[in-house]
């Protein structure tokens, strides 16, 4: 079977200089941890998998800022549309009305493997004998020099520098080999080290697939009164997170598993354990990336991130006169820490809510101005007293120094910062775009020394513990490398990786 593919997207050229421009459009990050990617996928007859998608996508959104895109399936025929930019910059009613289906899958991305640039931006979509596949991947692998070169040698024409497109190759290959989707999909995973939480899309159905870690979050749930198929064929839904189930109305069912693929087709939904689950969520996605209304282990992540702050007040009280947050993903810490200390909350500083994030600035200069466009001091409220602000990590300082020098220039007499996870120290792998220990400003200075950077009257980190404590879970189900440099995933030597990795040997091969 030959899907047909339509692809209509408004790429604009791509600059000469290959590797060199790429390498030049990477820029200083700014003090959070970049996002892992948002993905979708919704197998909704009777309905347009296309639009549920969009909203989905929107919800989403917190999760990658520099691309969106949406594949759907039409019987044998798969329409695309990516590009640059947020959900409502890429899509129109128009556009949605061009990508009929009712299996649907889509993505927003932040680069962790493979430069900004429209090329890489997902789903990927590949042919097979059975039809088109596309999908779409939040996680990075750590095996990706390899995998390609196995690619390569089996002569799959690789268009762009992603990890994502490998694993849809992976799958196409082992498809034209003669496994359903289901199978070819497992054998293709199997290959593949580190961390991926896919949606693929087919003509015949839909899949989720995790890691056998469950690095990254991923969510099944379903639309209608119920997932049963006795009065026609179900509809389900695969998200990131549970905001991309509840923005469409659909109804939460229960988490993919560590190292599950769900299979849906009109029979309805078939579970498939290909690995052993060992189960390992990253921690951040509970301190930060997730948003605070999705559900993890039947409870918002603001009730936990409440708790961090209520439990950081108990380690490291400071004599205030009043507790703010960096908005917003400083603000239930806050609370919590206000609500453990009887001291009282306030908003301190004020969002832009229209500014695009710093790190997307290209020139150090421009970001400077971006963090001054973000955030305005409210100076009757912090004039004359001592303050502690709230948030929830500190990765590189740079930030944090700015912020800082506002809130003194506003009139505060004491600035106190108070951390509710613990220091940053070890590069991320598995799709956090910190790669390097040289970014990162507790891997090489202490904590006293950091306060002094900083500009702060005193500093504090929740406890390693704290945070365990915090989640009431079982601490050894989650993924903490980033504070203690124990990967659930053997990081090979010479991996060490810039999320450039791909171009850099795309390049020194060429030469």
């Amino acid at each position: 079977m030959v899907s047909q593919v339509t692809e209509f997207n408004s790429h604009p050229p791509t600059p000469a200089g290959g590797l060199t421009s790429a390498v030049a459009a990477e820029v200083s990050k700014a003090d959070k941890p970049e996002e892992a990617c948002g993905v979708f996928g919704v197998y909704a007859p009777g309905e347009s998998a296309a639009t549920l998608t969009y909203f989905g996508l929107y919800a989403l959104q917190h999760r990658g800022q520099e691309s969106a895109g949406i594949a759907a399936f039409e019987g044998d025929r798969v329409h695309l549309h990516k590009n640059m930019g947020l959900v409502s910059q890429v899509f129109s009613d128009s556009i949605l009305q061009q990508l009929p289906g009712e299996i649907g899958v889509g993505h927003t991305r932040y680069s962790t493997t493979g430069s900004s640039r429209v090329l890489n931006a997902q789903p990927a979509v590949v042919e097979t004998r059975l039809g088109a596949l596309a999908l779409a991947h939040n996680g990075n692998l750590v095996n990706t020099t390899v995998l390609r070169e196995e690619l390569l040698e089996r002569n799959c024409n690789l268009l762009t520098t992603t990890d994502s497109e490998m694993i849809a190759f992976a799958i196409a290959e082992a498809v034209n080999e003669g496994k359903d989707w289901a199978a070819g999909a497992i054998a293709a995973v199997k290959k593949c080290e580190g961390a991926f939480s896919l949606a693929v899309g087919t003509p015949q159905g839909l899949m989720g697939i995790r890691d056998p870690h469950g690095i990254r979050p991923l969510v099944l749930g379903y639309l209608g009164e119920s997932p049963a198929v006795e009065n026609g064929p179900a509809q389900y839904v695969l998200a990131s997170e549970t905001c991309g189930l509840d923005i469409i109305g659909a109804t939460f069912l229960r988490e993919v598993h560590a190292g599950e693929l769900v299979w849906i087709d009109a029979a309805g939904l078939k579970s498939l354990q290909w690995a052993e689950e060992q189960r390992k969520l990253c921690v951040f996605e509970m301190i930060y990336f997730a948003r605070p209304d999705s559900v993890v282990n039947d409870e918002s992540l603001y009730s936990y991130r409440l708790r961090l702050g209520q439990q950081l007040a108990r380690e490291s009280p400071a004599d205030v006169d009043l507790i703010i947050a960096v908005p917003d993903s400083g603000i239930p810490a806050a609370i919590g820490f206000s609500q453990a200390s009887g001291i009282p909350y306030a908003e301190g500083l004020i969002k832009n809510r229209y500014v695009g994030r710093t790190f997307i600035q290209p020139t150090q200069k421009m970001r400077e101005a971006g963090i001054r466009m973000k955030l305005n001091p409210l100076k009757d409220v912090l004039e004359g007293k001592r303050i502690v602000i709230v948030d929830d990590s500190i990765v590189r300082g740079t930030t944090s120094r700015k912020i800082v020098k506002t809130l003194f220039d506003a009139g505060a007499t004491e600035v106190h910062m108070r951390i509710s996870s613990p220091p940053v120290t070890h590069p991320c792998f598995f799709g956090i775009d910190t790669d390097s220990q040289d970014q990162l400003i507790a891997a090489t200075k202490s904590v006293s020394e950091i306060e002094a950077q900083i500009g702060v009257n005193s500093l504090a980190y929740l406890t390693w513990a704290g945070m365990l404590a915090a989640t009431q879970q079982d601490p050894n189900s989650f993924c903490s490398a980033c504070f203690t440099g124990n990967y659930p995933v053997q990081i090979p030597e010479p991996f060490k990786r810039s999320k450039l990795v791909l171009e850099k040997r795309m390049a020194s091969s060429s030469t």
